[in-house]
């Protein structure tokens, strides 16, 4: 280690909470960075413009859950020939799954077929949700 860097060091050693607080501040401020505390307990220095990027290349979710929240007992006969053809379960199973409802219909499925999934539900008369 230089002397240079040892002797910063000594110096942090000798400030107090509130002066150590305010050079946090003001390396915020100077170098544009995000000083926050990680799960490990440290501290980690993130420059502002990295983060923003990051969070621009966030991946669109490809995998959607169909979500069968309500069904009226009016339209239960209706609704369990929807969920049957969906999902191939025998009429036990499938009454069972309707009646218990919300229950999840189907999990991970495109975009595409999650929205054709709830439109034909909706159309039998139950209330449906993608998440």
């Amino acid at each position: 280690m230089s002397s240079k860097i040892s002797n910063i060091i000594e110096e942090l050693k000798s400030l107090t909470l509130l002066e150590a607080a305010e050079l946090v501040k003001q390396i915020e401020e100077v170098f544009d960075v995000d000083a926050s505390v990680t799960n490990t307990g440290g501290m980690a220095m993130i420059s502002s413009e990295s983060s923003e990027s990051s969070a621009a290349t966030v991946e669109e979710k490809t995998q959607f859950d169909i979500i069968l929240e309500e069904v009226l007992a009016s339209k239960k006969i209706a609704i369990l020939k929807v969920v049957r053809s969906i999902t191939s379960l025998g009429l036990k199973e499938a009454k069972e799954l309707v009646e218990s409802a919300p229950k999840t219909v189907k999990e991970g499925t495109s975009k595409e077929e999650a929205n054709e999934i709830k439109i034909k539900l909706e159309e039998a008369g139950a209330k449906v949700s993608i998440k």
